[in-house]
């Protein structure tokens, strides 16, 4: 790999540096083709299983419920974390010097972070909406509306988007004393490792974005799980199939994105040079590509409406 030193430009008290090289691609010479090739698959399996899934909800009226419609904002955001990293990461692939502009950079951990802070809190929602069809069926529609579900779906997207710009500006206020970054994108921590004095304003501004996209969320799933298990335990045996029908795509959902957020985690805070270049690649890898491959087929396989409807949609394209 050939490690490009960039130039920076000194003025009073500041540094500005203009591009960011990426230090964790590993040189694979001719097997970079087939990286390339293997990358290139799997961000085709990613779009066309959330494309499809997103269609079926929307053209479908009967589709149209709570339930589905936080399905198909949870595609949706997945097919923009995904879009976000693959077509970047298919030229790095080919490319023998891995650098990112500064601007291309800050765009990059804008996207990374708002899909994971969007994922988080969407998977609350879903929880939420789980917890009053099991707990309150009876109530169910007058608590669900449509206005209630606009409601949720904008709170999914809006404060996550608005606290990871307040993260960018931050961040792209700093001063730097370095342009190395040790992952294969863009990190917002990796930024801040970089300044050239202690960034304490931007530290306190990732405890309190942690808090609210993190911690909030991660309360709300606890706190509908152990009301719905408490109905179960209580409940009659429909009640828990019901239960179980319904909240095992979910919570296999949120226990699979959770490793993804704890990989993350260890590669940004703790000092992974110890650990082989191809796991930390995976590592990172695995929080982009972990929910949107994982989900589609999830959901798709187990919700028998979304199956049928899938395969009527098969029968009607090959007739």
């Amino acid at each position: 790999m050939i490690v490009l030193q960039t130039k920076t430009r000194m003025k009073i008290n500041s540094t500005q540096v203009f591009y960011f090289t990426l230090s964790a691609y590993i040189d694979t010479g001719s097997v970079k083709y087939f990286s390339f090739l293997i990358v290139l698959c799997l961000y085709v399996l990613i779009v066309g299983s959330n494309v499809l899934l997103i269609v079926v909800i929307c053209v479908n009226r009967s589709l149209h419920e709570p339930m589905y419609m936080f399905l198909c904002s949870l595609f949706v955001n997945e097919l923009y974390g995904s879009t976000s990293l693959f077509p970047f990461l298919l030229v790095q692939i080919l490319s023998d010097v891995h650098i990112i502009s500064a601007p291309l950079c800050f765009l990059q951990i804008f996207s990374v972070y708002t899909y994971g802070s969007v994922e988080f809190t969407n998977l609350a929602v879903m929880s939420y909406d789980r917890y009053v069809a099991i707990c309150h069926p009876l109530q169910y529609n007058s608590v669900m509306t449509s206005r209630k579900m606009v409601f949720l779906v904008s709170i999914t997207w809006l404060p996550p988007v608005l606290t990871v710009g307040g993260t960018i500006v931050l961040s792209s206020s700093l001063q730097l004393c370095g342009n190395l970054i040790n992952k294969i994108y863009c990190d917002n921590h990796s930024i801040i490792k970089l300044a050239c004095n202690e960034p304490r304003v931007n530290n306190i501004y990732e405890l309190f974005m942690t808090f609210l996209t993190v911690c909030v969320p991660g309360s709300v799933i606890l706190y509908t799980y152990m009301r719905i298990l408490k109905v179960c335990f209580s409940g009659s045996k429909q009640t828990r199939q019901k239960a179980v029908s319904t909240c095992t795509p979910h919570l296999a959902s949120v226990i699979n994105f959770s490793f993804g957020v704890s990989f993350e985690i260890l590669q940004s805070r703790f000092n992974m040079n110890n650990v082989p270049s191809m796991l930390r690649i995976f590592l990172s890898l695995y929080f982009l590509t972990c929910q949107p491959v994982f989900n589609p087929l999830l959901y798709g396989l187990n919700m028998s409406k979304i199956r049928s409807l899938c395969k009527k949609l098969f029968q009607n394209f090959l007739s």
